[in-house]
C-alpha cells in the first residue's frame, strides 16, 4: 500500500485524493493541516484515512507528499517537513506558480532530485474541505515542470498518480510556465477581482449591482475564488503578471481612445479580432484536444 500525505485538504488536495480512490488505487492517505475540524470532516467524507496537525509527523513513512497549500505557504511547509522526509520520499505540489516553488525546494530539500513540481489546470471558485470531488481532473491538463536534476523515476510516479485522476499530462519549462499562466490564468482573475471591486465602489454612490445579469455573473464567477491563494499568486509571480497587466493596460488604452474619438471602425475591428480569436483559438474549459505545442512544451 502506498502512503500519500496531502498537506492542504481543500479543493485541490481533496479532489486529488478522491480521484485516486475512484480509480481504485491501493493507497493510505494522510491529511495534514491546521484545522482539526476540517481534517475530521475529510475523514468523514472518505477523502483521507488519518490526519495529523504536525506537518513533520504527517510525512513520516510516506512515499509521496503533495503540497496543496497556497503558494505563499510552500516555503514554510518545505522548511518544516524536510528534516522528516525519507531519502526516497517523492514531493510534488499543485501550485499555479512554479519558479518560486522550485527555488524553495532547492533550498530546503536534501534530496532535491525527488521534487516534482506540478500544476493542475483545473479548479472552481469554491475552496475548503467540502469543495473537493473525484472528477475535478478528468480530461484536464496537468503541467509538470521538472528540472534537469529531477529523477526520472520520481516524475514517472507522480505522472501515474495524476493520470489515475483522469488528468492529461504535459511538460513545460518553469519560467515559460509562469509566463504563460500569468497571461492566460492569473490576468483574467485579476480583471475579474478588479471589476467587481470597482463596481462595489460605484455601488456605494448609486446602487447598481442588483441590476447585473447573466453575462456579468459568468464573467465574474472567478472573483469568488480564494483571496489568500490569489494574493500569493500576485506576490510570487510578480514580474510575469506585471508584464501581462501592462499588455492589457495598453489594449484598454486603445479601447478608451477609440471610444473617446467615436471611432466606430476601430471599435468594430477590435471586437471582430477578439471574436475571431475567441471562436477559433480558445479551447473550451473541458477540452484537451489541442495541447500547447511549441519548442518549450511537450506532451507526455
Amino acid at each position: 500500500m502506498t502512503q500519500i500525505t496531502i498537506i492542504g485538504v481543500g479543493l485541490i488536495g481533496g479532489s486529488f485524493a478522491l480521484g485516486l480512490r475512484a480509480a481504485g488505487l491501493n493507497v493510505h492517505i494522510v491529511g495534514a493541516g491546521r484545522s482539526e475540524r476540517s481534517l475530521e470532516r475529510a475523514v468523514e467524507r472518505g477523502i483521507i484515512d488519518t490526519w495529523n496537525t504536525s506537518l513533520p509527523e504527517s510525512v513520516e513513512g510516506s512515499d509521496i507528499v503533495l503540497l496543496a497549500t497556497p503558494v505563499g505557504a510552500i516555503d514554510r511547509v518545505l522548511q518544516e517537513i524536510s528534516p522528516a522526509l525519507a531519502p526516497t520520499t517523492i514531493v510534488t505540489d499543485a501550485g499555479s506558480v512554479k519558479q518560486s516553488v522550485i527555488d524553495s525546494a532547492r533550498q530546503w530539500m536534501q534530496h532535491f532530485q525527488n521534487f516534482v513540481p506540478a500544476h493542475p489546470i483545473a479548479g472552481t471558485e469554491h475552496s475548503g474541505v467540502e469543495a473537493g470531488f473525484a472528477t475535478l481532473y478528468e480530461n484536464k491538463r496537468l503541467i509538470l515542470t521538472p528540472m534537469e536534476e529531477t529523477s526520472v523515476e520520481a516524475v514517472d510516479v507522480v505522472s501515474e498518480l495524476w493520470r489515475a485522476t483522469g488528468a492529461k499530462l504535459e511538460v513545460m519549462e518553469p519560467a515559460h510556465h509562469d509566463q504563460v499562466f500569468a497571461a492566460t490564468s492569473h490576468l483574467p482573475h485579476m480583471l475579474a477581482f478588479s471589476l467587481v471591486e470597482t463596481l462595489h465602489r460605484m455601488d456605494q454612490k448609486s446602487p447598481l449591482l442588483h441590476h447585473t445579469g447573466g453575462g456579468f455573473a459568468d464573467y465574474t464567477r472567478i472573483a469568488s475564488s480564494d483571496p489568500v491563494m490569489w494574493r500569493d499568486v500576485c506576490l510570487y509571480n510578480q514580474q510575469a503578471l506585471l508584464e501581462a497587466l501592462s499588455e492589457f493596460q495598453n489594449g484598454l488604452d486603445t479601447l478608451v481612445d477609440a471610444i473617446d474619438k467615436k471611432d466606430g471602425s476601430a471599435l468594430e475591428q477590435l471586437f471582430a479580432t477578439a471574436k475571431e480569436t475567441r471562436d477559433t483559438k480558445v479551447l473550451p474549459a473541458d477540452s484537451v484536444d489541442k495541447m500547447v505545442n511549441d519548442d518549450k512544451t511537450t506532451e507526455v
